[in-house]
């Protein structure tokens, strides 16, 4: 499945599909810009640190995704130094937390 394919959207996302690119394309300019960080806590749990100056749009993204996607769990938290953002999926929907870390990996400063 190659980086642009978006299979790993799972059928239980309420995105409308004709959006679902626009939404992966924020993601992506997200990690692109922002992120600093990422650290794989288990097959089903992440967590990504973007920049301090990112807590707007990072609280705006995951808040949109938590609506139509509601088997992620989110957790943001915000230091001086950092937005901190713990994500997390059931058994179940390990591939939809591959398809954002590989897509987070390749497009942020984490490589």
């Amino acid at each position: 499945m190659s980086l642009d394919d978006e299979g790993w959207v799972p059928e239980a996302c309420t995105l409308p599909t004709a959006e679902r690119p626009l939404r992966v394309a924020e993601f992506d300019d997200l990690f692109t810009t922002a992120l600093r960080g990422q650290t794989r806590l288990s097959s089903t749990a992440a967590r990504w640190e973007f920049a301090a100056g990112s807590a707007a749009v990072v609280r705006d993204l995951i808040e949109r995704e938590s609506g139509c996607c509601s088997f992620f769990t989110f957790l943001i938290s915000a230091t001086d130094d950092a937005v901190l953002v713990d994500v997390r999926v059931p058994v179940g929907h390990e591939a939809v937390l591959d398809g954002l870390t590989d897509r987070a990996g390749h497009r942020g400063t984490v490589r």
